[in-house]
């Protein structure tokens, strides 16, 4: 996948801190998803439904952040 076109926007968990976290980038009927720790990797790519259950899991508590 050429991913150098895409508009990857950082999470909003990250802080801005340098720390890194994930980044999104819409597609056309998908969303990739790259580690920013490692951009040279493949992203992983999944169905706007799937990444819209993601979001909503996620902001339910359904995945409590790790420490």
């Amino acid at each position: 996948m050429d991913v150098e076109g895409l508009a990857w926007r950082t999470s909003t968990f990250s802080g801005g801190n340098g720390n890194g976290c994930v980044e999104v980038a819409p597609l056309p009927d998908a969303v990739a998803v790259r580690d920013t720790k490692d951009r040279t990797r493949s992203p992983h790519v999944y169905s706007r439904a799937a990444w819209a259950a993601l979001v909503a899991g996620v902001r339910a508590g359904d995945y409590p952040a790790s420490k």
